[in-house]
């Protein structure tokens, strides 16, 4: 009875197990424990390595790495540029007035063909004053030298006169000095006729003077009138000047650009009327980087791309100053090599070769120019960067001349390299 109310257990199962079973069970209970702490380890030493190999690391896509190589470093300039006129003068009003337009913007002009006159009736008016003035010192001046003619004529009838005189009374002394010699006078009429010799010469003496200063007195006077309807005359020439200017002429073969008023506009003095642009000249304006612009000099050779097919320019002026961060220049063609049908403000692109220099040492240009004046760079070693002293020379706008510090076949860091702060090592993953 006691024995079938018992409940069964597992006791009956149960092997009793020898000391080596229980040893070989235990080793078999560490294995995967060894095999993660083995794991933790490996990945603590390759995180080690990693430090030990650079304080940080950084992705390769966010970078760009270049190779250093020898090659012929054309250092040139490259930009977009738009066609201007290089003649395309503004003609101005000389005087106020109403104005009558003969043209329209857009006309093709020949030289001196007119294109606006302007009705200044003020202007006008002086011009006759002036004229009426001239006129009246003209006729000044005229009969300054009739009256120097006269007085001239005068001045040489009295030394005629005297002359004259002075022959008779020579005549006279010779005639008492033979009758005296016959006894015929006295003495004191031949000293009388002697007397009235020397009185002749002083007179002919004194004719003889005033006719020399009244010529010089009458051509003073003569020269200063003259003087006086000259300069008149350069008053009146001026008027005449800005009367022909009332008519607006084409400077030159073109064609009308902007024409700044409307038909009868009345217009004050100096006020803008229109353009004209010369057709058979124009010049290509470009924007150069400021880090370019000290090596741009008037005259250095061009080339402009029209349709594909270049053309010799040259630089024809270089702005004195800077404007964000930019420095206008001109280009100019050569002579008889200008493309045909230019029109202005077309887009052309320019290339200005700035300097040439055979077998050097050179990298991809990169931001890395920019970071301690471009004396450090970072070489890639391995998974690694090293940050190492480089000394650079001429750069263009792809590339940079190294002067030391690198060796061919070397890569560096050119742009991303901002981001290392100035370590000495980092690590580069992904390479």
């Amino acid at each position: 009875m006691n024995n079938r109310s018992r409940i069964a257990d597992t006791s009956g199962q149960d092997q009793r197990l020898s000391q080596a079973a229980q040893t070989g069970w235990r080793h078999k209970r560490w294995l995967p424990i060894a095999a993660v702490a083995i794991a933790v380890l490996a990945l603590a030493g390759w995180v080690i390595s990693g430090w030990a190999g650079g304080g940080r690391s950084f992705d390769a896509s966010r970078l760009r790495i270049a190779e250093v190589k020898r090659g012929d470093l054309v250092r040139d300039l490259s930009a977009d540029g738009r066609v201007i006129a290089a003649n395309s003068p503004t003609l101005y009003a000389i005087a106020g007035g109403t104005v009558a337009l003969k043209v329209v913007a857009g006309d093709v002009v020949k030289k001196d063909q007119p294109l606006a006159v302007i009705d200044s009736p003020e202007l006008r008016s002086r011009l006759a004053q002036e004229q009426s003035a001239l006129a009246s010192l003209q006729a000044g001046a005229g009969r300054s030298v009739l009256d120097a003619q006269l007085v001239q004529s005068a001045a040489r009838k009295a030394l005629d006169q005297a002359q004259v005189e002075q022959t008779a009374a020579k005549r006279d002394l010779d005639r008492y000095q033979r009758a005296f010699a016959g006894g015929a006078v006295a003495q004191v009429d031949v000293a009388k006729a002697q007397d009235d010799v020397q009185k002749t010469e002083i007179g002919v003496a004194h004719a003889r003077s005033d006719l020399g200063l009244q010529g010089r007195g009458a051509s003073l006077d003569t020269r200063n009138k003259q003087l006086l309807a000259d300069r008149q005359r350069a008053v009146v020439d001026e008027l005449q000047r800005q009367v022909d200017a009332l008519t607006l002429r084409a400077p030159f073969d073109g064609q009308v650009g902007q024409v700044q008023i409307a038909q009868g506009t009345n217009v004050v003095a100096n006020a803008p009327i229109l353009g004209v642009v010369d057709l058979s000249l124009f010049e290509v304006e470009i924007k150069v980087p400021e880090s370019f612009a000290r090596d741009l000099a008037i005259g250095m050779p061009a080339q402009i791309t029209s349709n594909g097919k270049a053309f010799p320019a040259k630089v024809s002026a270089v702005s004195p100053e800077v404007v964000n961060g930019e420095v206008n220049a001109r280009l100019r063609f050569d002579a008889g090599q200008q493309p045909p049908a230019l029109r202005q403000n077309q887009r052309l692109s320019a290339r200005i070769v700035l300097d040439t220099r055979r077998d050097v040492l050179m990298v991809e240009r990169g931001p890395f120019l920019e970071q301690d004046g471009g004396r450090f760079a970072y070489v890639v070693d391995g998974s690694s960067a090293v940050r190492r002293p480089i000394q650079a020379g001429a750069s263009s706008l792809n590339a940079v001349e190294i002067i030391s510090g690198l060796q061919p076949g070397q890569r560096i860091v050119v742009s991303g390299s901002d981001q290392f702060d100035n370590a000495e090592r980092i690590r580069i993953s992904g390479l």
